[in-house]
């Protein structure tokens, strides 16, 4: 059911994901066992332009509205869990080619090929040094790492030994962009779920970041088109990666209920009054999730394009969207595991998976259920009072 019609340039990579399912599926296994993706499926991606969404049309991008973002990776998402989190990531860290100057944002942003990985938060030091920042930090969760060309790392600038500050007396952090090459992949990525986006920690040591490499995403981007204005930009697509694994989950039982048998020689599944309202509920669940997520960055996207700023109200139904989307699929999948019963506990079947990618990507910090709390705030008309939120 689609309730959003999509421009495009979203309908041209949609059309790539799908013609890659075949491709990404005959990958499973090795994207589980290796921890990150095959280097002939991340080429095939890279040229199906999945993990560069978010880079500006001016520099090659698709620039994807944030609806067009979300349906991508949860299209990917239903595929495999891995790659959708991966396309998640890697075009949210493409919104930054949008905060640099022109000329080295073609540089390192206008190939198929330039992918970036890394985190910003806790953010690590960078030093001001002639024409640049010397950078060195251990930096945690670096999904796509694997196959990235560019490391993003989030750093508290120095001057002259002691912590700077900006012309509104707020920490100087900015984002020093680490060619792959020089930074020290460190092998943590041993978890639950999730297990290909190669989430591993990376190391930068003593490196020099050229001052144009260094964008900070308090200042206004280089390209001025409304997406590049959206708050908290970094999030856009993250309810794409529970809506997908749902979806997926759904559509392994329902071709399970017509297969397998509740009790030998008791009839079908399907047949099972209990199986049916089970399956309904978890449809009308889905249902409702999908509309909230596309109704309410439709209704961000139509201010943004009118030149307005959102509300408080609309940031925090924004931030209630992507934590409500995952508690959600966790509720969907996990009453679909337990309908499925022992159909559920082997690892060579999509809801196996499914179950063990969404409790990983529920662990998020941003989709965690005590984001209501600053959400119900904002909504009552008091501050957030959550420095992350």
């Amino acid at each position: 059911m689609e309730i959003h019609q999509f421009s495009p340039a979203t309908e041209e990579i949609l059309a790539g994901v799908r013609a890659l399912e075949p491709e990404i599926r005959h990958a499973s296994e090795a994207i589980e066992s290796e921890r990150h993706l095959p280097d002939d499926l991340a080429h095939a991606l890279m040229q199906a332009g999945i993990f560069r969404m978010g880079v500006p049309q001016a520099y090659g991008g698709p620039e994807l509205d944030p609806m067009g973002q979300v349906r991508v990776v949860e299209e990917l998402s239903r595929i495999e869990g891995s790659v959708g989190w991966l396309s998640m990531i890697s075009s949210a860290g493409s919104f930054i080619a949008a905060f640099l100057q022109p000329s080295v944002a073609q540089r390192l942003f206008a190939a198929p090929d330039s992918v970036l990985a890394g985190n910003l938060r806790p953010p690590q030091r960078a030093d001001v040094i002639d024409g640049g920042y010397r950078v060195s930090g251990h930096f945690r969760f670096g999904s796509g790492c694997h196959h990235a060309s560019v490391m993003a790392c989030g750093c508290v600038v120095y001057k002259d030994g002691k912590p700077d500050t900006t012309r509104k007396g707020e920490p100087n952090i900015r984002v020093m962009l680490v060619p792959k090459s020089k930074v020290t992949i460190v092998d943590v990525w041993h978890t639950t779920g999730m297990r290909g986006t190669g989430s591993n920690d990376y190391i930068v040591d003593n490196v020099f970041v050229p001052a144009e490499e260094s964008p900070s995403m308090a200042e206004p981007p280089f390209c001025p088109g409304p997406l590049y204005r959206f708050p908290q930009m970094f999030l856009v697509s993250h309810a794409g990666v529970p809506l997908g694994l749902a979806r997926s989950a759904l559509d392994f039982v329902q071709e399970l209920c017509t297969q397998k048998e509740t009790t030998p020689g008791r009839g079908l599944m399907r047949d099972d009054t209990n199986v049916q309202e089970t399956i309904a509920w978890a449809e009308a669940h889905l249902a409702a999730a999908r509309c909230f997520v596309y109704g309410i960055l439709e209704d961000m996207w139509r201010s943004l394009n009118k030149g307005a700023r959102p509300t408080p109200r609309q940031h925090a139904n924004y931030r209630l969207m992507i934590t409500y989307s995952h508690q959600a699929a966790k509720q969907i999948i996990s009453t679909l595991y337990d309908l499925a019963a022992t159909s559920s506990i082997f690892t060579k079947n999509r809801l196996e998976r499914d179950m063990r990618d969404i409790l990983t990507a529920c662990q998020h910090r941003v989709v965690h259920p005590k984001m209501y709390r600053p959400a119900g705030r904002m909504l009552l008309g008091l501050n957030a009072d959550e420095p992350f939120f």
